[in-house]
């Protein structure tokens, strides 16, 4: 089966990851790259070569696309009154680069708590894992998920632990996810 090839060309200079093992590579204006997801904060896209890249939604406009709006400058935090809704709403807007489900429906958070720190401020700790130990996206999923909590209202600071144990496997996706992914 061929697979066609719909390139978007590079409108100016980037940074991108490789995924999954998460090393940096510069992209030239004029080059070709074929767009295969856009979910949270970041955009996936695939080289001629097959290669998977990870390119930061602040960097979209490199991709004739508007940047994502959960990478848009803020000034001052959000405000409003804390919801603890709001943090799992958050974690579901941030995306394994390779598959296109949140990480939560994924299965890849396993502890959220709300802890309050001794000078009265708000700390969400996150414990969270990768599909697979050797995966170079960890950090960078890490940093998604502490930036999308960061930006809820009331939360002032965000601790975020990659764990192994236990190890993730398939069973941890939703039951939509896997629906979604055809796993049934």
């Amino acid at each position: 089966m061929t697979q066609t090839w719909h390139p978007t060309i590079l409108q100016r200079d980037c940074e991108a990851l490789t995924v999954p093992h998460g090393e940096r590579v510069a992209l030239t204006a004029g080059g070709e790259v074929e767009i295969t997801q856009r979910l949270g904060s970041s955009v996936t896209v695939r080289t001629q070569m097959g290669t998977l890249l990870r390119i930061d939604g602040a960097d979209a406009d490199a991709l004739g696309l508007d940047p994502a709006p959960e990478t848009a400058v803020r000034v001052t935090r959000q405000t409003g009154t804390f919801d603890f809704a709001d943090v799992t709403a958050a974690l579901r807007g941030v995306y394994d680069p390779e598959i296109p489900i949140n990480i939560v429906d994924l299965g890849l958070v396993y502890r959220c708590d709300e802890v309050a720190l001794d000078d009265g401020r708000r700390c969400i700790e996150i414990d969270m894992t990768m599909t697979a130990p050797g995966c170079g996206m960890g950090d960078v999923i890490a940093r998604d998920a502490e930036a999308a909590v960061q930006r809820v209202a009331g939360v002032d600071e965000v601790d975020v632990t990659i764990v192994w144990d236990p190890p993730w496997n398939r069973a941890r996706i939703s039951e939509a996810a896997r629906l979604e992914l055809g796993l049934f």
